[in-house]
């Protein structure tokens, strides 16, 4: 069974203490370079990382559409557009480590070591039943064909 603890346990880690470096990075960062830079920077990162995000996005529809027109199953091109939202996502937070969180996984090298990780992880996760048509004939007795008829008793 899949225990929920550690997972609230790291996603509350994970939203206390993202905030705090964010934090952290404005005081340093506007401290040296002031506060009016400091916001163009975060406006300008968010515009940029929503039309890039837009465009990458973009790109991976049109693959996963390419796939799934040529009859493979668009795994990879999922898993990237899922990639693509979250870099979005960050992108949209202000911060300078969710900037270049969401800016690397906007790059596609990066993206795809990370898909690869991903893709691993969740196969140890998932078990693949065989549809019903194929246990069928797996099952033993198959071959055999019962026929029937439905008699409506008035």
């Amino acid at each position: 069974m899949f225990d929920i603890l550690p997972v609230l346990a790291k996603l509350l880690a994970l939203f206390i203490l993202v905030p705090l470096v964010e934090l952290y990075l404005f005081l340093i960062i506007g401290s040296r370079i002031g506060l009016h830079t400091t916001l163009a920077i975060i406006v300008f990162t968010g515009i940029l990382g929503a039309a890039l995000t837009k465009a990458q996005g973009a790109r991976a529809l049109a693959k996963f559409r390419l796939a799934s027109a040529e009859g493979r199953l668009p795994h990879q091109e999922v898993l990237d557009g899922l990639l693509i939202l979250l870099a979005g996502a960050v992108l949209l937070t202000p911060g300078f480590l969710t900037d270049a969180v969401g800016f690397a996984l906007l790059v596609p090298p990066v993206r795809a070591i990370l898909r690869d990780h991903l893709g691993t992880y969740l196969k140890s996760k998932i078990k693949i039943v065989p549809p019903m048509a194929q246990q069928a004939e797996e099952s033993p007795g198959s071959g055999r064909v019962i026929d029937v008829e439905v008699v409506k008793d008035d």
